[in-house]
């Protein structure tokens, strides 16, 4: 196989080819306010950075997940692991004029090496190894994660019992905040080799994200050479469990010839 052929198997490889599913038992996001300019640098072309109240949004998911597999595997074949994901709010405008609004993965970190390795070989959402407690106690989680890097280090305790949104958010109401509650319908893949967005679509049950109070005592991914000169703002957090969670196969839009095409 030539260089160029093999590229170009890896390439479809990755565009997430297998319908998954999944039950997630607890999962806590956290929305972050950034400068919008600093997150328009990490979008690839052909994506749009989702924007409210003059500010731009990250999304810290910590998920505790059981029976990941295939579609159409049963549930007892699937792999139970912690992820956690940091993914930009952004949107997409198809071919056909459809606007699709959902998120692009910056980074995840799974504490289970099949899950790192399958999701790197099948996706491009940057996976990283990492050990992982999620504890969950009447009305309240505790989580932490530590990474080689350390950039996927993390220590957050959640308070479901007394919910407001956090000082200095953006936000002026629960509801408001909601919009950001992740995930969304989409999720959007960059494919360097072909100049195109790979679209993955979402579907869930039982969503209905609840506020919570967070305590983040450390979360590093912040500390990052990207992000320096900026002090991202925690702007809500938000609650779900019991949820079935299906990711459809993958779909390919190649972009325009004019489109930008620098790569983050």
């Amino acid at each position: 196989m030539s260089d160029d052929a093999g590229a170009g198997f890896r390439a479809r490889l990755r565009r997430h080819p297998l319908a998954i599913k999944a039950h997630f038992q607890h999962g806590l996001t956290l929305t972050y306010a950034l400068p919008p300019d600093i997150l328009r640098r990490l979008l690839p072309p052909g994506l749009e950075l989702e924007t409210a109240r003059g500010c731009g949004f990250v999304a810290v998911a910590l998920v505790q997940t059981d029976s990941l597999r295939p579609a159409g595997l049963p549930a007892a074949l699937g792999q139970d692991f912690f992820l956690a994901g940091y993914r930009i709010f952004a949107g997409f405008e198809t071919p056909q004029g459809d606007r699709l609004r959902g998120l692009r993965i910056l980074r995840s970190d799974a504490d289970r090496a099949l899950m790192v390795a399958g999701g790197n070989l099948l996706t491009h959402y940057n996976y990283h190894g990492c050990d992982a407690r999620m504890e969950s106690s009447s009305g309240g989680l505790h989580v932490t994660v530590e990474t080689p890097d350390h950039f996927g280090d993390l220590d957050v305790t959640m308070d479901a019992a007394h919910a407001t949104l956090p000082e200095g958010s953006p936000f002026q109401s629960w509801r408001e905040a909601r919009r950001f509650a992740g995930p969304l319908l989409w999720t959007f893949d960059y494919e360097p080799e072909t100049h195109a967005i790979v679209a993955i679509k979402g579907m869930r049950t039982h969503w209905k994200p609840a506020p919570v109070s967070v305590a983040v005592r450390r979360l590093a991914f912040f500390e990052q050479p990207e992000f320096q000169g900026c002090t991202p703002v925690l702007a809500a957090a938000f609650h779900v469990e019991d949820i079935e969670y299906r990711w459809e196969r993958g779909i390919r839009y190649p972009l325009g010839a004019g489109s930008d095409v620098r790569v983050p």
